[in-house]
């Protein structure tokens, strides 16, 4: 019987991420060496890299940076919350957002081809990642915002797991406490746009028949019909758009006047949930 101990068994799945049998074998195979057993579940892993594409990533985390008017989010995602919450995940995600960063990248595609330092690309990282920790780990999102001021907010939706939920505020005017308040808002209430213009007129149209069916539907009178419409379409927008939402902190208030009272104006924003 090869000669470890439960202490190495734990210490090579904090390494690599490995599940318990999978590391297990690795350990009787290398006869108990600790960095044979590691190139063993790397080179197994490798060989599951194909294996593994067509399974689903619906774990992970968001990460962010933002400071001297630019913003970056990032959405890594993986298999399973074991991996999300390890730190050899935490960290793979801190060099992706940093890559994300230098480069200026503001989609996914853009960042997997960059090239890092030791001269891989970032899809070439996280094959080797999923070769070692042994799940599907692939960039889903990324996002760059730029304005005068940018602040960023993560939040975690489980205090077991690494930040679910990421948000991206650019502002103009008033102090970065009403802009990440705004942050704060758009994680909890997430909005789909800033502006109702911005809403597709389709939409809008959709949204105005289906207010005016379902009233007759109702059986309200037909004289009341124009007024009800508008009010049911007039809550579409304060249900979708972040200006018009109620603020988080005061509801009395709308954002775009919580905003007005502090002298700034927003002027962009972006969020990511994992998964979704």
């Amino acid at each position: 019987m090869a000669n470890y101990t439960a202490a190495d068994i734990k210490a090579l799945r904090e390494k690599t991420a490995a599940g318990m049998m999978d590391v297990k074998h690795a350990l009787d195979e290398a006869d108990g060496d600790l960095a044979a057993a590691e190139e063993i579940l790397r080179v197994k892993g490798q060989k599951g890299v194909t294996k593994r594409e067509g399974r689903t990533t619906s774990n992970g985390l968001v990460a962010a940076r933002a400071g001297d008017g630019v913003g970056t989010l990032v959405e890594v995602l993986c298999e399973t919350d074991f991996v999300a919450k390890g730190e050899r995940f935490g960290a793979l995600a801190d060099e992706v957002l940093a890559q994300a960063v230098s480069t200026r990248a503001a989609d996914a595609d853009s960042l997997l081809k960059s090239t890092l330092a030791d001269g891989r690309s970032v899809q070439e990282l996280l094959d080797d990642a999923n070769a070692t920790i042994g799940e599907k780990i692939e960039v889903k999102r990324v996002a760059r915002l730029e304005g005068e001021h940018v602040v960023s907010y993560l939040h975690k939706t489980s205090p077991d797991l690494p930040a679910q939920i990421g948000v991206l505020v650019s502002t103009t005017g008033g102090e970065d406490t009403v802009a990440r308040d705004v942050a704060m808002h758009v994680a909890a209430f997430a909005p789909s746009v800033l502006t109702r213009e911005e809403v597709d007129a389709e939409t809008v149209e959709h949204e105005r028949r289906l207010a005016e069916a379902t009233a007759k539907e109702e059986g309200k009178p037909e004289a009341a019909l124009p007024k009800i419409v508008e009010g049911r379409v007039n809550g579409f927008f304060k249900d979708r758009v972040l200006l018009e939402q109620p603020f988080a902190k005061e509801p009395k208030k709308t954002v775009a006047k919580v905003l007005e009272e502090a002298g700034a104006q927003a002027t962009g924003f972006v969020r990511f949930r994992v998964g979704a």
